[in-house]
């Protein structure tokens, strides 16, 4: 990894929860020792993309960032074409909606939507990174990863907090298997206790899978006519998405969709 990299790296450390840190948390959070921190953070701060807090010796994100953002936004500007469509997605279900899109190898949160139906509703953060192998969204996107990519992260560590459901490489398989046979994922008790979640993959102009969207749902409200439905809807929302953006979805995947998008027939008793 050169020093650039290595410098860069130090950036995915901050937070929402953590927008400022430390030169000695710095150290502990990369593995790296304090003055290789100092020399990488001193470069990134010539650049603006960091800079120290005024009467501290912490760091916190820098004005260039907000430039860099702005104008990926002004000149592709997903997260405020697809805020609508993920709205209308949280109103239409009654529970949290969120986008994430892959970043330099990780999962991470582009925006999302709160239902205002409901007190108690799954909440999220911005910029918050999402496990691949322990979030629908996560099963979602390696669906349609490159094989070699969804091998380093089923020989990855693979952790679980006490109390959620643990998931073995063997079990991770199965489900990215189901995600690409289904074209959508599911999870519960995987990220977060008591939560549920559903999610589909979302493509760019080329066909490449480049994030996901999804539903999260707090446990008691999970109904079997919310779990016919969700899919659905989400199916929907993304395919409208990836309209606004010029995403293609590969024919095979819409194929799968239409077959979720038509309704269960109930059974005549």
């Amino acid at each position: 990894m050169g020093t650039t990299s290595k410098a860069l790296t130090l950036l995915d450390y901050f937070t929402i929860s953590r927008p400022q840190i430390g030169l000695s948390d710095l150290a502990r959070l990369s593995g790296a020792n304090k003055a290789t921190c100092y020399r990488l953070m001193s470069e990134l701060m010539e650049h603006g993309l960091v800079e120290q807090v005024a009467g501290s010796k912490e760091y916190r994100i820098g004005p260039a960032v907000l430039r860099l953002a702005a104008l990926r936004e002004a000149t592709v500007p997903t997260r405020e074409a697809a805020l609508p469509l993920l709205q209308a997605l949280a109103v239409a279900t009654g529970e949290t909606a969120h986008m994430s899109h892959l970043v330099a190898g990780q999962l991470v949160t582009l925006s999302y939507a709160y239902p205002a139906a409901h007190g108690m509703r799954v909440m999220m953060e911005d910029a918050d990174r999402l496990p691949f192998h322990s979030t629908s969204s996560g099963h979602a996107v390696m669906g349609w990863l490159p094989a070699d990519t969804v091998a380093q992260i089923l020989a990855g560590p693979l952790p679980a907090p006490a109390g959620l459901v643990q998931i073995t490489a063997s079990d991770l398989a199965d489900r990215i298997a189901r995600a690409r046979a289904t074209g959508w994922a599911s999870t519960a008790n995987t990220f977060e206790a008591d939560v549920s979640s559903f999610a589909v993959p979302l493509f760019d102009a080329q066909g490449q899978v480049q994030g996901a969207l999804a539903v999260a749902v707090a446990g008691p409200r999970l109904t079997e006519a919310a779990e016919q439905t969700i899919p659905r809807q989400l199916i929907a929302a993304a395919r409208a998405i990836m309209a606004l953006w010029g995403g293609q979805i590969p024919p095979e995947l819409s194929a799968l969709w239409r077959i979720t998008e038509q309704p269960t027939e109930k059974v005549q008793g």
